[in-house]
């Protein structure tokens, strides 16, 4: 019987170790440094004489809790500053939480994005936890910050348009009021929003689309996959967008995995991330035709 109870506490000590143990790592994880992921995308739309535009994609910055704070926030727009891209787009999420209460207050650790200063501007649209907690408060505190909303508008910088879309898991997304504002501008569509389950239904004239929202799953577990993968009863993301840059024909979809963590302050498997992004014209191809000598 007594070893019977010994054997009882050594594993429940043992248990309670790695759950300790997994939580630290998970907390490190989150507070880590994002990383910097490039990519370039070709298109064949591209004015011949147009210059190459680089996107910096950031999402998720979930300020309330002590994984994003004003100075871990002022350290990551240094570096996008560090990157100097022509244009900044914040694909949502900016707070934690569910409830208005306490919103407008945590907002204001959002100071540090006026430190973005790409020349083409810094552009956002909002994510399903602003929309759930207060809109009006975030947005306001992004305009103070010097960040134009996008929410169903669009924008026309140089050879592209930039078209933001509401965010399709709160149910605040219109694309063809977006289309249409586009549309009005002309120039190439390249389009950002939060969640990246609109991407089925975009016209076919909008070749580009960046987005936010899955934390690329933020706690995978070997084997089984991100552990969370519904929220009100409904799914988080389509998983064929969970993560990264996905090519299909006509369209190129890039998913940044965030910066911030949501409520959860932990992250395994799933890195804070941001990109960022090259626009060009396609490369010609190289001729397998002999020349003649």
């Amino acid at each position: 019987m007594v070893q019977r109870k010994y054997k009882f506490v050594a594993v429940a000590l043992a248990l309670c170790t790695g759950i300790f143990a997994t939580g630290c790592v998970g907390l490190h994880n989150a507070l880590s440094v994002p990383v910097e992921r490039t990519t370039i995308v070709e298109l064949d739309s591209w004015p011949k004489n147009a210059k190459p535009i680089r996107i910096a994609l950031l999402s998720d910055i979930h300020v309330g809790n002590l994984v994003m704070r004003p100075e871990r926030l002022r350290s990551i727009v240094d570096a996008v500053n560090a990157a100097r891209p022509d244009i900044v787009l914040l694909a949502g999420d900016f707070v934690i939480g569910e409830r208005r209460e306490g919103t407008a207050t945590r907002a204001r650790d959002l100071a540090p994005l006026a430190g973005l200063h790409p020349p083409g501007g810094v552009f956002a649209v909002l994510g399903n936890h602003d929309h759930w907690t207060d809109a009006g408060a975030i947005q306001a505190r992004l305009t103070h910050a010097g960040v134009r909303v996008l929410e169903n508008d669009a924008v026309r910088r140089g050879a592209i348009t930039i078209v933001g879309i509401g965010d399709r898991f709160s149910g605040h997304d219109d694309i063809a009021r977006s289309w249409q504002r586009a549309a009005s501008l002309g120039g190439i569509a390249v389009a950002f929003t939060h969640s990246p389950d609109v991407v089925p239904d975009l016209p076919k004239t909008m070749p580009v689309l960046f987005a936010g929202h899955t934390h690329c799953g933020q706690v995978v577990a070997p084997w089984i996959g991100p552990i969370g993968r519904y929220s009100r009863w409904h799914r988080l993301y389509d998983p064929k967008y969970r993560c990264g840059r996905v090519d299909e024909p006509g369209r190129v979809t890039i998913v940044t995995g965030g910066v911030g963590s949501g409520t959860l302050p932990m992250r395994f498997n799933a890195m804070p991330d941001w990109w960022l992004i090259e626009l060009r014209a396609r490369a010609p191809r190289a001729s397998n035709t002999p020349t003649d000598t």
